[in-house]
């Protein structure tokens, strides 16, 4: 009795409408527990994608002439892609947070954009090891020395570069810097569409530059992959695709559509809010 009345005084202390971290931040993560396990399967599985080897497409001497673009450094170096992807958008939850103190929102911003990045991850990496595209720059890769050597009867490549270099140069297909460019970023352009009513009716078409932005600097991450000629440039439409596909899975699944009345918040908070106006 004593402790379900001192329940009652601690909730009684919080306003309505307000779920902080203190006030509500374990039971959220409780009730969500299986899906942050699950997240952290995929990672696992992510992991173990990278490290196994891709299928070795053949590639033959006729085909050499698509894949002598020069082998060069990244325009966006690896570590970035996350810290753009995901770091820059749980800021925002963040900052949105500490405005409007619901716990709700930012558990399920970042659980979801979370989940758009690793599912996006998973489905990339998995398709890079099964097809095995080389990349334009295959032949420097393959022949570091510029002397190439071939197969006398099949005409195949017989490479003698770095196996991790070689390695690497068969996972063209599709973009990963793309894909999770995308998978982070357009979940975060469904995001500010439902936080800033982009939707309303009232003709504030001034709110369509901001939910660009993202997406803008997305696409020149993509693009960047193809200046730097790491990969072709079907490898960054195909990455794209996935990455938009799933982060627009992922936010409906915890967000209502951007143009509903309830746009503005989680389900499980709208939820709650009727449950306790009711």
């Amino acid at each position: 009795v004593f402790i379900r009345n001192a329940s009652i005084n601690i909730m009684a202390d919080i306003p309505l409408g307000c779920y902080t971290i203190k006030s509500h931040g374990a039971q959220i993560a409780r009730l969500h527990m299986y899906d942050w396990i699950i997240l952290v399967l995929l990672a696992v599985i992510d992991g173990l994608l990278n490290i196994i080897e891709p299928f070795h497409r053949f590639v033959g001497k006729d085909m050499m002439t698509d894949l002598r673009y020069p082998l060069q450094g990244n325009t966006v170096p690896f570590w970035a892609v996350p810290v753009i992807g995901i770091v820059l958008p749980c800021a925002i939850f963040g900052g949105i947070y500490f405005k409007k103190k619901n716990f709700y929102d930012l558990h399920h911003g970042i659980l979801g954009i979370l989940y758009s990045v690793l599912i996006t991850a998973v489905i990339t990496d998995a398709i890079k090891d099964g097809v095995g595209r080389p990349r334009p720059d295959f032949f420097w890769r393959c022949f570091p020395d510029g002397k190439d050597l071939y197969d006398n009867v099949t005409t195949g490549v017989l490479c003698h570069g770095e196996k991790s270099v070689i390695k690497e140069g068969h996972k063209s297909f599709p973009s990963g810097h793309a894909s999770w460019s995308f998978a982070g970023l357009g979940f975060l352009t469904w995001y500010l569409t439902g936080k800033i009513a982009v939707f309303d009716r009232k003709g504030h078409i001034a709110k369509l530059c901001i939910i660009v932005l993202p997406l803008l600097t997305a696409a020149l991450v993509a693009v960047s992959r193809v200046d730097d000629y790491w990969h072709h440039w079907q490898d960054v439409f195909a990455g794209a695709i996935i990455g938009l596909t799933v982060a627009s899975f992922c936010y409906l699944q915890f967000f209502p559509y951007p143009f509903d009345a309830d746009g503005l918040w989680p389900y499980a908070y709208n939820t709650l809010q009727l449950a306790e106006a009711g």
